[in-house]
This record gives C-alpha cells, sequence and structure tokens, in this order.
C-alpha cells in the first residue's frame, strides 16, 4: 500500500466492512429514500415494521472488527485445532482435493454463489456437472438413476427408509446391520421415532435376524462400520431373503470401494445410498459433504431430493433440467416426498469432477492404493500377535488388544495420527487416500508391530488377509468420454472454466430471487474455510484438538441466539429444512414430557413455504392449514375457528414473518398470544431473518423456535443449491430438547431425548467460519444497518415497478417488507404473456429471473438485497419497465402473441447468427434489448451473458427420463 501525501499510511481513509457489504453508498441511499418521499431510514424502519415488535435496545454484540483483525482471529481458532492424520472411519476419510478443483470450484464465486438451477437455461454448467454426479452414483453402484444430492450418510438412509416405507405396504420394521455406522443408526431412529416406524438393529447375521422381525426394508453397510467386507454371495443371501419377504434392500455403500467391488444393484439392492465425502471433499469437521441415493426401476419417481435430467430446447439441443419436480414439496407440501430442499451442490461438483479429472483407472490406482496399504498393516499387525478382526476388508481394520485400546489410541496420537478407540479392547484403523508411509509407520509403532512383519501375506495364524476375490468388481464404470478425457490440469482448467461460463451466477449480476436472499458472500469470510485447521479436522477427533473448533461454535451459537432473542441455539441441522424438523421434534418432545402426547396438529398458513408442511408430516404431525386474508395476511378468523376445533390437540403453527406474501403483519403478536392461550407453541420460520435483523427478535415478540437459514441472512453462498446451514433456536423451556448426538451424548439422545439431526455433531461444521466472519465484522450496528437496506432495497423496486407491475401486497403506508410480489396475472389475461415468458425474456436484458408463481401463481416475487448498489437495481427495474413495453406491443396487435421476443426468449447467439430470420423483430432487439455495450468496462457496463440452450422443454425431459450422461451420439448434429 502506498503512504499518502504526508507520508502516514494512517491518513489514508479506511472503510468498514459493512460499507463493502451494503451496496448503496450513501448518496445512493438518500435518492432511494427520496423516491419513497423519505428522510431517513428510521422512518422506513417506523412505516414498515409494527412498532410492537421493534427491538428497544441495540444487539449486544461485540464491536465490528475489520477484514483482517477478523482473518487474524479466525487463523487463530484454525490453529487451535490439531488435524493430525485422519485414521478414525466410520464414513468420513482422508482424501486429497486436486487444487485445480479446490481453486476453481470450491473457491470460485462463479460456482459457489450460483443458485439452486430453477431457470435451467442460465443453469446448464452445474446441470451437467451434476449428471456427471450423478453418473459417478449410477456407473459405481450398479442402480440406474441417482439423485442430485443428499444432506450426509446418515441422513440418506433415513431418507431411504421413508421411500421404502412408501414404496412396500407389508412389513412393519426398518431392519439395520449390526454393523451400521453409529451415526446413522441414531439419525435414523430420530426419523422413525417421529414417524411411529420401528427400527431393531440386528444382533447377528442379517440373513437369520430376518427370520425374527417383519422386515419393510433392510439397510445393509457394506463395507461395515468395524470394516468388515462381506462377500458377494452374502450379500446376494441377504437380497433374495429380504425380497422373499416383501423387503426392499438398501445398501449404505463406498464409493471408492465400489471401484473395486460388486455394485449393490448386481447383488440385489434396491436403493443405494452413501457419502461421495471422499471423493476430494475435505473432511470440514463432519460436513458439509454431499450424500447420494441411487434406486432401481420404478424407484425413481419416489426419490427425494433433487433429480437432473436430460432434455431438449426448442431448437432441438440437447439440454439439462431438474427433472420430476412435482414430487417436490414446493408442489405437494405435506404429501411430498421429502422435505428437502437445499441439497450439497457443491459439494456434489467437487466429488463429480474428482472423478472426471481422475477417472476410472486414476479412481481404481487409488482404491488399490488404500486397500494395499490396509492390507499390508494388516499383516504387519497380526503378524505380531495382534488379532485383526476380519480377514476381508477394504481400508478399515478392527484390532484386538485386550487392555490396550487407548494405549495404543494415545501412542498413535503422539505420532501425528488419529485412530478410533472402540472400547477397552479395540481400535480402529482406517486408512485414507491422504495417509503416508510415515502415517502408518506410527500405527505401526503404536501396536508395536514392524514394517514388513507380514511379509509373506500372513498373519501369525497363517491367516491370509484383504483378498478380494469373493467381493471383486466384474463391469466397467465410467466409460463416457467425460470421465476419460480431462486429466491433465490444462483440460480440467477449461473444462471447468466452459461450464462456469454456461451459468448465470451472483459475480455476473443480480440475482432477484424472491424468500432467496442472494446477497453477497465475501471473499473474506470465505477463505477461512480452507485453513488446514478447518478443512482437514475429523469430526470424531478427540474435544482437546478441537478447541478452534469448540470456541467458534459457542461463540457462534451464542451470537445467534441474541440476535434471535432465543434462549439457546443448536447448529446441528444441516439445511434449512432439518432445521425446521429439529425444532418441530423439540415442540413434540415438550408435549410428550408434559403427558400431552395428543398435541399432534400443527396449523400452516397457506402462503407458508413447501418445507413447512412436509417438515411437519417428518415430524410425525397432522396438517391443518389455515387461510389467508385477501391481503396476504393470516386470516385470524379462521385461526381462531380451527383452535376452537383442534384446541386439545393443538401441537404448533408454523408461521414465516415477515411473510411469505413480502409483508410485516400486523397481527403476529395476537396469532401468537392465540396459540399460546390453546397450548400450543409458536413456529416462526427464519426464511426471512434478512428483514429483522437487529430490528426485531423473533423470541422476544411471541416464538418459541425458529430455525435459520445461514445460507441466507448470514452469507453463507447457495452453492448452486447447497450448502446450507439451519440452526434452531429456541426458547429456555424447549432447550432440554435440541437434538442430541451419540459422539457427544453416549445414547444419542440430547437432555430431553431428541436424537441426531445431522451425520456429524454439528452438521456441516466447515463452513460455519463464513457466518462468523460476517457477523464480527459488520457488529451490531452493521447488521441493523443491512436490514434497513434490505427494507430500502425492496420498496425503492417496488415503487418503481408499481405502474408497470402491480405490487399484490404492502403493509402499513403501503410499504413492503425485504421483498415484493409483482402481480402479472391481468398481464396474462390480455396479453397471453406469461411469467415464464418475462422470467426468460430477463435472461436477454442480463439477469437472473425472480421467483415464479410462489407464493401466488402468475406473479414474480423480487428479494433485490441489501448488497445491489442503486445502479444495479436501476438497471433490473429498468429491464422490467421495458419489458412491460414489450408486452404492450403485443396487447395491441403488433407483435403475434405466438411470435414475440418475449415468448421466444430466451435468444441464443445460435439464433441471432443463424442465416434466417423470420421473426417480426429485430435481431438487435432478440438479443441486445438493453443495447449493445462496446470498448472498455470502465465505470459501469458489461459483456453480454449469452444463454448456451434456448427454452427447455422440460415436459419431453419428464417423458423421456435420461438422469445420467447420454453418449455421444445423443448430441450429433447439435452443432
Amino acid at each position: 500500500m502506498a503512504a499518502s501525501a504526508s507520508g502516514s499510511l494512517d491518513a489514508l481513509p479506511v472503510l468498514n466492512f459493512a460499507s463493502r457489504h451494503i451496496g448503496p453508498q450513501a448518496d445512493e441511499r438518500d435518492k432511494m429514500l427520496a423516491a419513497l418521499g423519505l428522510s431517513d431510514l428510521a422512518e422506513l424502519v417506523e412505516q414498515s415494521m409494527p412498532a410492537a415488535i421493534r427491538m428497544t435496545r441495540p444487539l449486544d454484540l461485540p464491536a465490528a472488527q475489520s477484514e483482517t483483525e477478523t482473518l487474524e482471529t479466525l487463523r487463530a481458532m484454525a490453529a487451535e485445532n490439531r488435524p493430525l492424520r485422519a485414521m478414525i472411519g466410520l464414513g468420513y476419510h482422508g482424501t486429497i482435493t486436486p487444487s485445480v478443483i479446490r481453486r476453481n470450484v470450491l473457491e470460485d464465486p462463479a460456482w459457489y454463489t450460483a443458485y439452486t438451477p430453477s431457470q435451467p437455461e442460465i443453469s446448464q454448467g452445474r446441470l451437467e456437472a451434476l449428471l456427471n454426479f450423478q453418473t459417478v452414483v449410477s456407473d459405481l453402484t450398479g442402480l440406474p438413476t441417482a439423485g442430485a444430492s443428499l444432506l450426509d450418510e446418515a441422513t440418506a438412509v433415513a431418507e431411504a427408509m421413508t421411500l421404502a416405507r412408501r414404496s412396500v405396504k407389508t412389513g412393519q420394521v426398518l431392519l439395520l446391520d449390526a454393523d451400521t455406522l453409529p451415526q446413522t443408526v441414531g439419525v435414523v431412529s430420530t426419523r422413525a421415532a417421529a414417524l411411529g416406524l420401528e427400527t431393531v438393529v440386528a444382533d447377528g447375521p442379517l440373513v437369520e435376524a430376518l427370520d425374527r422381525v417383519d422386515a419393510f426394508a433392510v439397510v445393509v453397510q457394506t463395507p461395515g462400520a468395524s470394516g468388515r467386507l462381506a462377500h458377494t454371495a452374502e450379500l446376494a443371501a441377504v437380497a433374495d431373503k429380504a425380497h422373499a419377504q416383501g423387503a426392499l434392500v438398501i445398501a449404505a455403500c463406498d464409493l471408492l470401494a465400489l471401484t473395486l467391488t460388486t455394485p449393490p444393484g448386481e447383488w440385489g439392492a434396491d436403493v443405494a445410498v452413501g457419502s461421495s465425502q471422499r471423493f476430494g471433499v475435505p473432511l470440514f469437521y463432519g460436513g458439509p459433504h454431499a450424500g447420494f441415493m441411487a434406486v432401481r426401476a420404478g424407484l425413481e419417481r419416489s426419490l427425494p431430493g433433487r433429480l437432473v435430467g436430460v432434455s431438449r430446447d426448442v431448437d432441438g439441443t440437447a439440454a439439462f433440467r431438474l427433472a420430476l419436480q412435482t414430487r417436490e414439496q414446493h408442489i405437494r407440501r405435506e404429501k411430498a416426498t421429502s422435505n428437502i430442499c437445499t441439497a450439497q451442490v457443491l459439494l456434489a461438483v467437487t466429488a463429480s469432477m474428482y472423478a472426471v479429472y481422475h477417472g476410472p483407472e486414476g479412481l481404481r490406482a487409488i482404491a488399490r492404493a488404500v486397500h494395499d496399504r490396509t492390507t499390508a498393516l494388516a499383516q504387519d499387525l497380526a503378524a505380531t500377535g495382534a488379532r485383526v478382526a476380519h480377514q476381508d476388508f477394504f481400508d478399515t481394520l478392527l484390532v484386538e488388544v485386550p487392555g490396550r485400546a487407548a494405549a495404543v489410541v494415545a501412542a498413535a496420537h503422539d505420532g501425528g495420527v488419529h485412530l478410533r478407540a472402540v472400547d477397552a479392547d479395540h481400535v480402529g484403523v482406517s486408512v485414507g487416500e491422504d495417509a503416508v508411509d510415515a502415517d502408518l509407520a506410527a500405527v505401526r509403532s503404536a501396536f508395536g508391530a514392524g514394517s514388513g512383519a507380514g511379509a509373506d501375506g500372513a498373519g501369525a495364524d497363517g491367516t491370509a488377509y484383504g483378498d478380494l476375490g469373493a467381493s471383486a468388481r466384474q463391469t466397467p464404470f465410467l466409460t463416457h468420454p467425460v470421465f476419460n478425457t480431462h486429466h491433465s490440469e490444462t483440460a480440467m482448467l477449461r473444462y471447468l472454466r466452459a461450464l462456469s461460463d454456461r451459468d448465470f451466477t451472483l459475480n455476473r449480476g443480480m440475482i432477484p430471487l424472491g424468500s432467496c436472499t442472494m446477497k453477497l458472500n465475501a471473499t473474506s469470510e470465505m477463505e477461512p474455510i480452507s485453513y488446514a485447521g478447518f478443512a482437514n479436522l475429523h469430526p470424531f477427533a478427540p474435544r482437546e484438538d478441537a478447541q478452534g473448533y469448540t470456541r467458534l461454535i459457542e461463540t457462534l451459537e451464542g451470537w445467534l441466539a441474541e440476535v434471535t432473542g432465543y434462549a439457546k441455539v443448536s447448529i446441528q441441522p444441516n439445511a434449512g429444512s432439518q432445521g425446521e424438523l429439529a425444532g418441530l421434534l423439540a415442540i413434540r418432545a415438550y408435549h410428550d414430557s408434559r403427558g400431552d402426547q395428543e398435541r399432534r396438529i400443527c396449523l400452516i398458513p397457506s402462503s407458508a413455504h413447501g418445507t413447512n408442511a412436509a417438515s411437519a408430516v417428518m415430524a410425525g404431525m397432522k396438517v391443518v392449514v389455515v387461510k389467508a386474508t385477501a391481503d396476504g395476511s393470516v386470516d385470524l378468523d379462521d385461526l381462531r375457528a380451527k383452535i376452537t376445533v383442534h384446541r386439545d390437540q393443538l401441537a404448533a403453527i408454523m408461521v414465516t414473518y415477515p411473510s411469505t406474501h413480502g409483508v410485516f403483519e400486523a397481527g403476529i403478536t395476537e396469532l401468537c398470544e392465540l396459540v399460546h392461550g390453546a397450548g400450543g407453541q409458536v413456529y416462526v420460520d427464519g426464511a426471512n431473518l434478512n428483514a429483522l435483523l437487529g430490528l426485531a427478535q423473533p423470541g422476544r415478540f411471541g416464538a418459541d423456535v425458529s430455525h435459520l437459514n445461514l445460507h441466507k441472512t448470514f452469507c453463507i453462498p447457495h452453492g448452486g443449491g447447497g450448502p446450507g446451514v439451519g440452526p434452531v433456536g429456541v426458547g429456555e423451556h424447549l432447550v432440554p430438547f435440541l437434538p442430541g448426538h451419540p459422539f457427544l451424548d453416549g445414547d444419542g439422545a440430547g437432555a430431553g431425548g431428541v436424537g441426531p439431526i445431522s451425520g456429524g455433531p454439528y452438521g456441516s461444521a466447515g463452513i460455519l467460519p463464513i457466518s462468523y466472519a460476517y457477523i464480527a465484522m459488520m457488529g451490531p450496528d452493521g447488521l441493523t444497518s443491512a436490514t434497513e437496506h434490505a427494507l430500502l432495497a425492496a420498496n425503492y423496486v417496488a415503487v418503481r415497478l408499481n405502474d408497470a407491475f402491480p405490487v399484490l401486497y404492502s403493509g402499513s403506508h403501503e410499504r413492503v417488507a425485504h421483498e415484493c410480489i409483482l402481480d402479472l396475472r391481468p398481464l396474462t389475461r390480455s396479453s397471453g404473456v406469461t411469467v415464464d415468458d418475462v422470467a426468460k425474456r430477463l435472461v436477454d436484458y442480463g439477469f437472473h429471473a425472480p421467483t415464479m408463481s410462489f407464493p401466488v401463481a402468475g406473479t414474480l416475487m423480487v428479494e433485490p438485497t441489501e448488497s445491489e448498489n442503486l445502479e444495479e437495481l436501476d438497471r433490473f427495474c429498468d429491464a422490467m419497465i421495458a419489458i412491460r413495453a414489450e408486452i404492450d406491443r403485443v396487447e395491441a396487435g403488433e407483435w403475434p402473441r405466438d411470435d414475440n421476443p418475449l415468448v421466444n426468449a430466451p435468444h441464443t447467439q445460435a439464433q441471432l447468427t443463424a442465416d434466417e430470420w423470420a421473426h417480426p423483430y429485430g435481431r438487435r432487439v432478440a438479443g441486445f434489448p438493453a443495447g449493445l455495450h462496446t470498448g472498455p468496462i470502465y465505470a459501469s457496463g458489461s459483456d453480454k451473458y449469452w444463454p448456451p440452450v434456448g427454452r427447455i422443454d422440460g415436459g419431453f425431459g419428464d417423458r423421456n427420463l435420461v438422469c445420467s450422461c447420454p453418449p455421444p451420439e445423443a448430441f450429433e448434429g447439435d452443432a
């Protein structure tokens, strides 16, 4: 940095982080206020938000730190962790993230600032990457259809359980392998208890256990938690026995092991689940990691979560889109296949690119190296007299050392390795891709073995270890060219760039999606997740080696409790949907603890987010819908009527505040009083906390529980559809009912008996530094200012666009909250132009569309956030006003209803450069409706974003479902 004219660096102006995060500068803010007829932000808050809920004191948080100070603090926290070589196993394995993938996916805003690919024409890059992921999972598991990711392995098994229950009408029990991962048993038990399903952990071979229980499904863990690798014939026998009894077979499996062992689909599994973490995704102290699920033919329409399929655009070009979306909670609500909304797209992309980069031969080589090292270790340990429990394994050993387990683990720790003390007599050792000779030497030394002690391939008793012959894979995998091409770094770098260039993400322009809060994900917030102390720590490492994480988590949970007004927050839920479930389970357990087991009715307003209803069903509650009034508010008269009918059965009401209609409802405090008066609890969905932070606290204006979305309000990026974090905050009376975990609570249940929600004890701990940094750098004043500017941006857009597109709902003084709903229904009736047409036309103007037809069909919901400056807000408003003018030309008959720039949008380069142009509007109108920018960028301007495909035919893709990489011949003629 250069010195000032006076020679002193101190003389330079210093902008605090809040001024970097908040888009409008002071002069822009004043212009926006003037457009609203206001003098300051305080007046806007006074007009918008009911006085009864507003805070009367500032947030009790530390003063804002600079970016430099915050990064120094986080470096110090990371340094307090001791990420020894992770050889603990239990579903979390050492891996190596190729630098080209780490730098150009995990750390690249072109990937991490993307939203869920709901607008497929401008999401082709990440959709292709997700299709690669689905192909990896499908090929390795031997099952034809795989989803685009789930939250973690434990959640994937739980989702498979409910899939099986929906698909099988006989049987009463979910039978779990005795060797199932303990965190999976915990999460599945939590889910099953809420749904009234019985789970049984087998106490011996599964074939025998199937004779003793009436199972609707059986979970086979292969390899097992102990490392045992069952022979293919044994697995097939389990599948045959289960199928004979009418049960489904769920294989919890390891993708790397499947490069060498028989795919589940070949020995009879109906469903395969697991984690893709060891495909290049850091340990992250338990998450985020992309779970997976693949199913046999006939079950694809029951898959939970997102599914990418191949379709075609208007010109017949192959294109990708989210398939079978009618399964999802936004449409089916309480009848949805799952409550999952946010999944783990960024991590699924990382895992898919790991497979692309290494290819099938590279993956096999990594797997062989892991297995060979494990085999050599087993031989050496056995040669010294230690008993290796299982002869057949892939990467994990269970070693019997009577009375010496703690000493062995301690000795390995001194040598720089984390092992697992199973009990006083047994130690678990799991070899990862990153284990080097020095690590293995430290393990041998800890057991008192030398290298080469078992060089003859056998232990002291003559047992041969590690033979995969009875489990060997015979079928090829990843034969598509994409997995056999990009193996040099140059090729990989260009492939990643080519894909990211196809997508419209936050680093290109505003993404004004309502109810999504696409705000700045600052680089200083993102940087710490790559620190080794945060990225490379195993979630079951000793607590004394995780002091930095302990301090981070305790501080962040305390800050979140302060901003929400709750007594305590748990950050375990690894998505908003899981936070909802955790909150509802807390309510249910609270009622049960008081002898009110009959309280199972959950009231949900008609305008609620679809996950609310789906989560209520998963918590074992019955949904009763409360009507909305004409102005979009909860109908308090209908609420009173519903309470009267269900008073003794009322468990809770779930309400979003400010409402999904984009207004602060004046009746929120009365609503809380009515529900409490009937013995119910109030759940305030924190999806819209960006409109409250620093101004109002749900825990202080009547709510008992909320989940938060750290991937909205607290700046964790959406990642193209995940990761997310959904902490749950509760009042003092619900604190005992927050989720527990088997590695924190012994039996897996918290003080109030509620088990784990996520596989990791602290959910997606690896991305918590992002939200910590945001709060630390903003401070109490910055957080409050951000909220005020979010309200300002939404009201500015509403005022500018109201004449062109009427704002459907508004509150006091005709103000909206942090988002507004634009009503296109009259225009659709008069012109035939739909919300889809406007959304696609916005692409031609260089924008991602707002949220379409939610919560009201035929509307657009706009949330500009506080991070967009006045120039970008005006550019969006100008585009919308220009589109309204185009609609006027359609209404006037100047352009036909079936051939105009809106119904044909978005326009591709191929269309504009074709020899023939038969449309009644010019090419410039089609492709450059906002004008053509030429020359340098300088203070303003941007180059044209071109969608890679035209409008996609979604129905074709659903009718002709293809969910893995199609053969190259399918693309012939696209050029």
